[in-house]
């Protein structure tokens, strides 16, 4: 599955976060991507644990962060997110089940 994220060229979480280069911040990043594939999901987003979380990129206002997923059978959320084909982070988290208790 894919979810898109719109980062606005003027978000306030980016506002004098590195001045002269100015750059997304990775725990708003990480929250705004686990809040999306709750979501995406019908999870509770209130019950989440992040297994591991990588930055390999930069993510800087303006971009578009594409949200790719996958869900195991043990209900673990792989995601990887790219700007511009560019990998910039990945991870994995568990989050309460869904309504329907799948």
């Amino acid at each position: 599955m894919t979810a898109v994220l719109r980062i606005a060229q003027d978000h306030p979480a980016c506002a004098g976060h590195l001045p002269c280069s100015p750059i997304v911040p990775g725990a708003w990043l990480l929250a705004e991507v686990v809040r999306l594939l709750m979501a995406a999901e019908g999870r509770d987003g209130a019950a989440v644990s992040v297994n591991a979380a990588k930055f390999f990129r930069p993510v800087r206002p303006g971009d578009q962060v594409d949200i790719e997923h996958t869900v195991s059978a043990s209900q673990e959320i792989r995601f990887q997110c790219a700007v511009r084909g560019t990998r910039v982070m990945a991870g994995v988290i568990m989050g309460a089940a869904n309504a329907a208790g799948e």
